[in-house]
């Protein structure tokens, strides 16, 4: 069964506007994306970022570092639409497969650090733990996201915030905000291709 028919794209809880792509469409919206179609890369968004977010949480399961993940996602599928091969799977897939590959990294990632934290512990009983150091060594990745977010304007941090960190669909940032639906989307989808410029220059 092509995966393509197995899974209905609902973008972020939100009625889907009329004109919005059906799954068949993401493999155009992905090639626009790698020619630096911004419009584009916010249809995809808009389509999949639900399921993207939703497998990452269920890897995952820490809100927070879920949403730190799902944004490094979006991050990967910018900078890297152009290694799409449709003759090796469809468009969803692939996006699934990166966000699974990047939830399992941190979930594997955590497990080595809170292990090396168990052991280094055994061994200076005697010792008061930095709590805080022990934390930042965990989440050395997060940290570059949220020095990125940083650079983002506060009108578009505080909309992925909402959208990502807090869980808010489109409809209810919007509503927090007390903006159009369009403006609060297009906030959080120009947020997510300025940290991607961002951090590729840092990375």
């Amino acid at each position: 069964m092509d995966p393509m028919t197995r899974f209905q794209v609902v973008p972020s809880g939100d009625e889907a506007p009329e004109g919005t792509p059906r799954p068949a469409g993401l493999e155009e919206l992905l090639h626009r994306s790698a020619t630096g179609d911004e419009s584009a890369f916010g249809e995809l968004y808009d389509a999949v970022s639900t399921r993207l977010f939703g497998l990452v949480r269920r890897v995952v399961r820490d809100p927070a570092q879920s949403e730190e993940v799902t944004q490094e996602v979006f991050l990967e599928i910018w900078r890297h639409s152009a290694r799409f091969d449709a003759g090796r799977g469809s468009a969803l897939s692939w996006m699934l497969t990166i966000a699974h590959r990047k939830a399992v990294d941190r979930v594997r990632s955590s497990e080595a650090s809170r292990s090396r934290d168990e052991s280094w512990g055994v061994s200076h009983q005697d010792v008061d733990h930095d709590a805080t150091a022990e934390g930042a060594v965990q989440r050395l990745d997060a940290e570059r996201v949220h020095r990125a977010l940083q650079t983002l304007t506060d009108a578009q941090r505080q909309a992925l915030e909402l959208s990502y960190l807090s869980g808010y669909t489109h409809t209810e940032v919007a509503s927090m905000l007390g903006l159009p639906l369009g403006t609060a989307k297009t906030r959080i989808r120009d947020g997510l291709i300025r940290l991607r410029d961002t951090m590729g220059v840092t990375s």
